[in-house]
């Protein structure tokens, strides 16, 4: 398993609501990611989300295809989210896709979580690589 730490920024924006999903009251939104360092990428995907009566509550999930390098190995993959809040303490898990790495990231397996800090965000990427 290797572990990279990089930033990325990111941009959402929101969307309108799948043709008949209007009433289940869903916040949907596209994002778009450049990540820097080890993991030199960009990525495109969409967010579907859902805020609860309590503040501080909500949950969502995400998909996202990443394409560029991973030390220097060409390729993508698929990021699945799964996000959770709950009276302000929140739950976070990002995950590959198993089988969807492309090209030199064929067999690629992996966790990243992501911080904010003073508006800034950060990734820890810990994966492996078969041959790697």
């Amino acid at each position: 398993m290797a572990r990279i730490n990089g930033i990325f920024e990111v941009k959402l924006a929101p969307q309108s609501a799948a043709e008949g999903t209007e009433s289940a009251q869903l916040g949907r939104m596209s994002i778009a990611k450049q990540f820097s360092g080890d993991l030199n990428a960009h990525s495109l995907g969409e967010i579907l989300a859902s805020r609860s009566a309590t503040p501080g509550s909500a949950g969502y999930v995400a998909m996202e295809r990443v394409t560029g390098t991973l030390f220097g190995k060409k390729g993508s993959f698929v990021l699945m989210h799964l996000g959770s809040m709950q009276s302000g303490a929140s739950e976070l898990k990002i995950q590959v896709v198993p089988d969807s790495g492309s090209e030199e990231l064929i067999g690629l397996s992996g966790l990243m979580q992501i911080e904010i800090k003073e508006g800034q965000h950060f990734y820890t990427f810990d994966f492996s690589l078969p041959g790697s």
